[in-house]
């Protein structure tokens, strides 16, 4: 497949948080072959630097940050040490968040998830760069809490507060940047390895009408539409990428 073009402006700065594989690398990875330079954040180390080191091999201009999103002198020092190697921050996604399979309290999941998602979000927002593309974020959210409940309480209730915080983001934060969500599906990223290939993971995949997992790259360039200037009148919306699996349920 060509790259396609978005309208992105050569040389604007794409933050990522969770960065450092799945659908954070795959957004870094067609974000730089789309001209965009990024600064990739995440936890791990070493996830962070092969993410890093296949978008310089992709000709791309990168900058690394290893930071709990949740620590706001983390976030504070990280948007700093962005902006000083690259130059105001146009694009946001926040990406970063807990699994699934995490067994976390309910009320920390929540402060944890959400929290860091408007921490980073009013640290962008406080130095937007001037231009004619109007800054955006997108926050991965998901289908679960959105469109179907799941077992996982917490989950289900931080994917929907998140998406909750978009749409106010959306309402009174329009004259300064477009916000919005996008929901993904069963995705195969590193932490449902496997899951295809079980008797459950095959039971899940009969009820999906495209009968496979998005692949990271699915969730990726639905990211990067709804963060280009050719979504410059979306704002506030749900994106479900889930290969019509919502729709049958």
């Amino acid at each position: 497949m060509s790259t396609p073009d978005l309208g992105f402006t050569p040389g604007d700065v794409l933050l990522i948080t969770g960065a450092g594989s799945g659908i954070g690398r795959a957004t870094a990875l067609h974000a730089a072959r789309l001209g965009l330079s990024v600064s990739l954040w995440d936890l791990a180390p070493a996830g962070l630097e092969e993410t890093a080191a296949a978008v310089r091999d992709a000709g791309g201009t990168v900058h690394t940050w290893v930071a709990d999103v949740g620590d706001d002198e983390a976030v504070r020092a990280g948007f700093a040490d962005t902006r000083a190697a690259l130059g105001g921050i146009r694009y946001l996604h926040n990406n970063a968040g807990p699994a699934s399979s995490s067994a976390l309290p309910f009320d920390q999941a929540l402060a944890v998830c959400i929290g860091s998602v408007r921490r980073m979000t009013d640290a962008w927002a406080d130095d937007l760069p001037a231009g004619d593309a109007l800054p955006a974020m997108v926050a991965t959210t998901s289908v679960a809490g959105n469109l179907v409940g799941t077992d996982n309480a917490w989950y289900s209730a931080s994917k929907a507060g998140i998406m909750g915080y978009v749409r106010h983001l959306a309402a009174h934060r329009a004259e300064a940047f477009r916000a919005n969500g996008v929901a993904p599906g069963m995705t195969d990223t590193p932490r449902l390895a496997g899951f295809a290939a079980s008797p459950l993971g095959r039971q899940v995949l009969e009820r999906i009408p495209l009968h496979r997992m998005a692949s990271p790259s699915d969730i990726a360039w639905a990211t990067l539409f709804l963060l280009s200037p050719l979504a410059g009148y979306v704002n506030g919306v749900l994106l479900p990428v889930d290969g019509g699996w919502t729709v049958t349920q």
